[in-house]
């Protein structure tokens, strides 16, 4: 079906700007001035109302789904209408916790499987990379997985244990040009963290941890030649280190999360386990200097970590921090999240387009034939009606767990509709593709 959509603001080439936007089927024919006439009989057209912008739909890829094994969590069904309700029109599932985790083929057919027909929005894979399974990350790749997931610290779940040394995997990595994102925490300088105060559990988990760890990480990405990603970052402490090994010609790149960036240690009420994660929040002036390595381009994008759990699992009963699952849901309401956050600092929502769409959909290789992450001729027609002046309350999720640290809080920004592969997402039935390595 072919459709005109006209916009006084479209995210297009890294700014705002009129335009029409002319769609083919499953793909954008061409981005024209937007009172352009369009040849032939569109099938229909939509004017966008004067407070909504046109976004590419975003690209979040880091998303634990936890299906097949762990589905009372999150699954396919669950998580994807969340991503579709939050302008998120391609995920990158984590592999774990799902049972089996994706460490080989065998494991991705099963997941791929799971998914199957469930899906409202497209969703990709991330393989894993453990000790059991060194040598076998070619298979792997050539399967279909966008990349590798390593541990360097515990990753809770026994099933996926930590590779302490990313070195023999990098080497093994280097040789097809794969790439591998690193959990970046130091278990010889973590502590046992137990009890109710929140000060306790961020003492547990310094922020030395992350540099030790990143710092071992770019060694052996030095010495390989191999590329390497450090997920959800939550110390601003290794952005120097960083940016140095940057400027040294490490392939290296960087993600945070929108809890680093809207949250704060002082915020969070002793007890109230709904804020845990791993690495975890921390004070208001490293969340400012997260900002600004967002600002400077060491920090690339911005992805939700989306970890939820059985209620149960959050301990609230407790308030235990140490006994605690560590995660956060939010991938319905990361784009609000950081936009409420942005716009207070100046940025715009081109900023936010190239940190939640047109960087992810880079690293994972969807940015190619995929053409996702951005909007241009020949890309993907994944759009996202936004109107980011309007506020509202987060309440009901369409996330599997009710728990989220973002209820009731008043956030800017609402996605007033969600389009896939040119069409707009209503509910009726999934449809969502998987999609494999480009």
């Amino acid at each position: 079906m072919r459709t005109v959509l006209r916009g006084r603001r479209v995210v297009v080439d890294g700014r705002e700007q009129p335009a029409a936007v002319v769609v083919d089927g499953p793909w954008i024919e061409a981005v024209l001035p937007v009172d352009t006439p369009v040849a032939g009989q569109p099938a229909q057209e939509v004017v966008l109302a004067d407070d909504e912008v046109l976004l590419p739909g975003l690209v979040d890829s880091h998303v634990h789904v936890n299906e097949p094994g762990r589905t009372e969590w999150e699954g396919f069904a669950t998580a994807t209408r969340a991503a579709a309700a939050g302008g998120v029109t391609t995920i990158v599932d984590m592999p774990l916790n799902s049972l089996p985790p994706t460490l080989d083929p065998a494991a991705l057919d099963v997941k791929r499987k799971a998914a199957d027909g469930q899906c409202s929005v497209d969703v990709a894979f991330w393989g894993g990379a453990v000790p059991g399974n060194l040598g076998g990350l070619r298979a792997l790749h050539d399967a279909g997985v966008v990349g590798f997931k390593c541990f360097m610290v515990d990753s809770g779940v026994p099933e996926f244990p930590p590779l302490l040394d990313p070195e023999p995997a990098l080497r093994e990595i280097a040789e097809f040009d794969g790439l591998l994102i690193a959990h970046a925490e130091d278990g010889a300088l973590l502590t046992d963290a137990h009890g109710r105060r929140y000060a306790d559990f961020v003492a547990s988990r310094p922020a030395a941890s992350e540099e030790s760890a990143i710092a071992r990480l770019l060694d052996a990405a030095r010495t390989t030649g191999a590329r390497v990603h450090v997920v959800h970052l939550s110390s601003a402490a290794a952005l120097p280190l960083l940016a140095a090994a940057r400027a040294d010609g490490v392939a290296v790149t960087v993600e945070t999360c929108p809890h680093y960036l809207a949250l704060t240690a002082e915020e969070v009420p002793d007890g109230d386990t709904r804020f845990k994660c791993c690495p975890p929040v921390r004070e208001a002036a490293n969340r400012d200097a997260l900002w600004q390595g967002l600002a400077d381009g060491v920090i690339d994008m911005v992805v939700s970590d989306h970890s939820p759990c059985t209620p149960d699992l959050k301990r609230l009963d407790s308030g235990d921090f140490g006994q605690a699952w560590g995660g956060i849901a939010s991938l319905q309401i990361g784009l609000p999240v950081v936009w409420s956050q942005a716009r207070a600092r100046g940025h715009g929502l081109a900023d936010v387009v190239r940190w939640m769409a047109t960087a992810p959909a880079r690293l994972t290789g969807l940015s190619g034939s995929a053409g996702k992450g951005r909007i241009a001729a020949g890309a993907a027609a994944d759009l996202v009606v936004f109107a980011p002046d309007a506020t509202f309350e987060v309440g009901t999720l369409h996330h599997r767990s009710p728990l989220t640290p973002y209820t009731g809080r008043t956030l800017t920004g609402v996605v007033r509709s969600t389009w896939l592969a040119g069409r707009p997402l209503t509910g009726d039935a999934p449809r969502g593709r998987l999609l494999e390595r480009a």
